[in-house]
């Protein structure tokens, strides 16, 4: 009973943080200086965790060549400098990581 409280608790609190601000701003235009920043939101959350998990997987600064984490993220970041294509991004990233570890 305490975990399905608890539950609900945070999905109410997660409901008013999001669902009021949405309630209130949602008919009005944003301001263009603050909608050409929120724009780049996803872009720099994305980074930080792929770059966190590429230099610390452990939770530990990992910049060695005999990490398979650099090889799979020197793989990814050439895939996508040349392609722009982010499945063969991913698929390249892979790849590396795998090469890496000896996988392949």
């Amino acid at each position: 009973m305490a975990h399905a409280l608890l539950i609900l608790g945070m999905a109410a609190v997660t409901f008013l943080t999001r669902g009021l601000l949405i309630a209130i701003l949602g008919r009005r235009p944003l301001p263009a200086g603050l909608s050409r920043w929120l724009r780049h939101i996803p872009v720099a959350v994305f980074t930080v965790i792929a770059v966190q998990g590429t230099v610390a997987p452990a939770g530990e600064l990992q910049l060695s060549l005999g990490s398979p984490y650099i090889w799979g993220g020197i793989a990814a970041v050439v895939v996508a400098w040349r392609t722009g294509n982010v499945l063969l991004t991913i698929l390249a990233g892979l790849a590396g990581l795998w090469l890496g570890r000896g996988c392949l």
